[in-house]
């Protein structure tokens, strides 16, 4: 659980560092996700996770 945690509070930092670093380049990116289909966006980010639970699986194993 600490773990969990931990990983939780660094996808905060990686993602207000973005929003700090290019707060115009983000709200951009924001505009044209409203374009994407929701079933594609729903596509890329479950092979994301996929993608993740694997890399943590590796490292942790």
């Amino acid at each position: 659980m600490k773990e969990l945690i931990v990983a939780i509070g660094l996808l905060f930092v990686i993602e207000g560092l973005l929003y700090s670093m290019f707060p115009e380049q983000m709200k951009g990116m924001m505009e044209k996700m409203k374009s994407i289909p929701a079933s594609n966006l729903r596509t890329g980010g479950l092979f994301f996770a996929l993608i993740g639970f694997i890399i943590v699986w590796i490292i942790k194993g």
